[in-house]
């Protein structure tokens, strides 16, 4: 595992498709938080010397899979999972809380529904080392190859629910925005002072465009 922040550690690289990778995030706070997923079970010794993972939380449901019950069974982690997706993520392992609202739970995550890339897409927002916000956006926003901020839109997602998403985003305001998904070099990206605002116009034209063309 990586520390990308004094507070976060990322998980070794999963390359699902052919140009995309992920990774997972575990937060060390109060108590340790694993957003998003893992590729295998090769990090849980490293896992458990962080002190393990009493939470999971999952932006979507393509991360999502046997990996899940194996998380639960070595660390006794409870699964944050959207509802909307309750049914495909439940193929793997007991999702113990069902997010289908916005709110601030008991570990200082807010979690936000951002739905259209996937039905349940959600990202959470958490205080963060040093007084930085933290924004997890799974597929919902990534920095592509070129650098360019992009909305995650796919043949299957709802442009039109996508776009409300990252227009409530825009009251947001974070410090340092980690996606799961992504192409380029890394998932974590700082964002200065005034900066937020034209990443997610960037995306929103993407978006407009990708849309029109499919």
């Amino acid at each position: 595992m990586r520390q990308v922040l004094p507070d976060l550690w990322e998980t070794s690289t999963d390359n699902p498709f052919p140009g995309l990778t992920t990774h997972g995030y575990l937060w060390t706070s109060d108590r340790n938080v694993l957003f998003y997923s893992m590729a295998s079970d090769a990090e849980f010794d490293d896992l458990e010397k962080l002190g393990g993972v009493d939470d999971q939380y999952l932006s979507h449901q393509d991360e999502a899979g046997p990996i899940l019950g194996r998380i639960e069974d070595r660390f006794g982690a409870t699964l944050h999972a959207p509802a909307p997706e309750i049914e495909r993520i439940g193929r793997f392992a007991r999702v113990d809380i069902a997010i289908a609202e916005r709110y601030v739970d008991d570990n200082g995550v807010e979690v936000i529904p951002t739905p259209g890339h996937t039905p349940g897409s959600t990202c959470y927002l958490v205080p963060g080392d040093d007084g930085l916000r933290y924004l997890f956006t799974g597929d919902t926003l990534y920095v592509n190859a070129s650098g360019g901020w992009t909305a995650g839109y796919l043949p299957f997602s709802d442009a039109s629910t996508l776009a409300e998403s990252l227009h409530l985003l825009a009251h947001v305001d974070p410090d340092v925005v980690i996606s799961s998904a992504f192409a380029g070099e890394s998932a974590v990206h700082q964002v200065t002072e005034g900066e937020w605002s034209s990443h997610l116009e960037e995306a929103l034209e993407g978006l407009a465009i990708a849309s029109q063309t499919r």
